[in-house]
Order: structure tokens, then C-alpha cells, then sequence
């Protein structure tokens, strides 16, 4: 069942999403070889905290974080801590905030200096496939729509 939402809920859902955006591009801006991934949660609860909301990940179901931080081989939800970002990696940083009742979450990946061809390769690609699901994502479209933008840019990427 889909749901059709009010004004004020997409007002809502747009605030929540503009400040989870804005900290996770912060973010993704300080992310550098010698910076632990703990500096990054801590300057990222720092800037949920002032734009005066909550993260969405702190304490849900025991996380022990303010967002996720995923170094290389951590496919996805790594947990922040004393790993240092060494140039070659590749960074995932996901970023979920509360705020006036709605839930804003949204991911990057960022690489640090030169990486691996064939992995730079891939991050490029998926931005891509991630781009064209977006400019299918309107009213009238239907799920088979942007699903059929993401398999033909990874296909035609080989």
C-alpha cells in the first residue's frame, strides 16, 4: 500500500533529509588519510546536535554511534572507532538524523587519493546508476522504470 503524504509530512521529510545531506557532505569533505573514523562521528554528532536534532543510528537496537563509517572490506554500517583512513581507501559514510519527527538517511562513498583502478571504476559507476534511478524516480514513473536505469548503466559499464 502506498501511502500519499500531506504537505506538512514532505516539508518534513525534506527538512530531515537537507540536514542528514549537509552533514553527510561535512562529512565526506573531512574524510582524508590520518583521520580516524571516530573524529568523523564525533564532528558528525557534533553537527547533528546544531542544527538541533538526533541521530537517527545512535542507540538503535545498541549502535554505539552517530552514524556509520565503512572502511574497504566493512561492506556497509561500520562502526566508527580508532581506524585510521590511509590513502587507497575507499569510505563509506552513512548518515541518518531525526528531526520534527521524521527520519532524513543517506550514504557516500568517498575515495581517498589514488585507489585501484578497477575500484575506482566501480564507485564511478555506481554514482551513475545511482543518478539515472533518480532522474527516473517522478510522478507517473513506475519501480520497473528506475530498476531498468540502474541494470542498464551497470550492464552497459560491463
Amino acid at each position: 500500500m502506498i501511502i500519499v503524504k500531506s504537505a506538512p509530512d514532505l516539508e518534513g521529510m525534506r527538512a530531515s533529509g537537507y540536514i542528514a545531506a549537509r552533514v553527510r557532505d561535512a562529512i565526506a569533505g573531512n574524510v582524508r588519510a590520518g583521520v580516524t573514523t571516530g573524529e568523523l562521528a564525533d564532528y558528525a554528532e557534533e553537527m547533528i546536535r546544531g542544527f538541533g536534532a538526533e541521530s537517527a543510528f545512535l542507540g538503535y537496537k545498541g549502535y554505539p554511534s552517530p552514524i556509520c563509517v565503512s572502511v574497504n572490506e566493512v561492506v556497509v554500517h561500520g562502526i566508527p572507532g580508532k581506524r585510521r583512513i590511509e590513502v587507497g581507501d575507499i569510505v563509506g559514510i552513512d548518515v541518518g538524523v531525526r528531526y520534527g519527527g521524521y527520519v532524513g538517511d543517506t550514504a557516500r562513498t568517498v575515495m581517498v587519493g589514488e585507489c585501484d583502478p578497477r575500484v575506482a571504476e566501480l564507485v564511478k559507476t555506481t554514482e551513475r546508476c545511482l543518478m539515472e534511478a533518480i532522474a527516473q524516480a517522478r510522478e507517473g514513473r513506475r519501480l520497473f522504470d528506475i530498476s531498468h536505469a540502474i541494470q542498464s548503466t551497470a550492464e552497459a559499464a560491463g
